[in-house]
């Protein structure tokens, strides 16, 4: 399959290594990643902002430019449930339905990593290695929106040396929520109260998730909080092996 790497937004300026992790461990496993270089913003955030006709010169310029791919791998749920929940709708409702046909089948092709990884390529056991202890916070995009289930898990449980505990109130979100942490920062910030305090009572050294902007949030709650607690993206965690580590 001629797999494509889109590396979203966010993790291009603030997560890179997620990104490059999600190319690294796809090449370990025999596959070749190709990533675009015309490639820009997805449009969730023009979208989820309310302003669908600046997202549809990006969702136009999305499908040209991975259209041609048998699938194309994030590592990022939130993104690729705005691919495959609203470009669409958003084409169709803006009187495109040529845009929207195409769209929807791209997003067919549109895969969150850890789905990618099990329903695609059929794999639960990547060859990780990562002694260390780690906590798995299911961000609200890849529950309710793409609906991953356990399918991080089962990854993170197959991964050698790993010692993996369970999070307490781990479907709870985290307080990010976009602009939602701006709009409305007392709230935000007293659910990721919560989210720290139950990160802090596992005793894990390590908080993975499989979205950097949720990642980017509770390291933030973390490092305020004085809680020696890293965060670390799914895609790292997967693609470590011997010799290599992602802290």
């Amino acid at each position: 399959m001629r797999f494509a790497l889109l590396a979203t937004c966010i993790a291009d300026s603030v997560a890179p290594r997620a990104a490059r992790a999600t190319v690294r461990l796809l090449e370990r496993l025999g596959h070749e990643v190709a990533f675009p270089a015309e490639q820009t913003c997805c449009g969730q955030m023009h979208i989820n902002s309310g302003y669908p006709d600046l997202a549809m010169r990006l969702i136009r310029h999305h499908v040209d430019t991975f259209g041609d791919y048998d699938a194309v791998v994030l590592p990022s749920a939130s993104c690729a449930g705005s691919i495959r929940h609203q470009h669409a709708v958003v084409a169709r409702g803006q009187g495109d339905p040529e845009l929207a046909e195409r769209a929807e089948a791209l997003a067919a092709r549109t895969y969150e990593l850890s789905e990618l990884l099990v329903d695609v390529l059929g794999m639960h056991d990547v060859g990780a290695r990562y002694p260390h202890r780690v906590t798995y916070h299911p961000t609200c995009h890849s529950l309710r929106m793409l609906r991953v289930g356990d399918r991080p898990l089962t990854l993170l449980r197959h991964v050698r040396d790993i010692d993996l505990v369970e999070l307490p109130d781990a479907e709870e979100c985290c307080g990010f929520g976009g602009t939602f942490a701006m709009k409305n920062s007392a709230t935000s910030g007293a659910i990721l109260a919560d989210k720290v305090a139950n990160i802090r009572s596992t005793t894990a050294s390590v908080c993975a998730a499989a979205d950097p902007s949720c990642l980017l949030h509770i390291g933030g709650g973390l490092s305020r909080s004085h809680t020696p607690v890293r965060t670390v993206h799914l895609a790292e965690i997967l693609a470590s092996t011997e010799g290599t580590d992602a802290l």
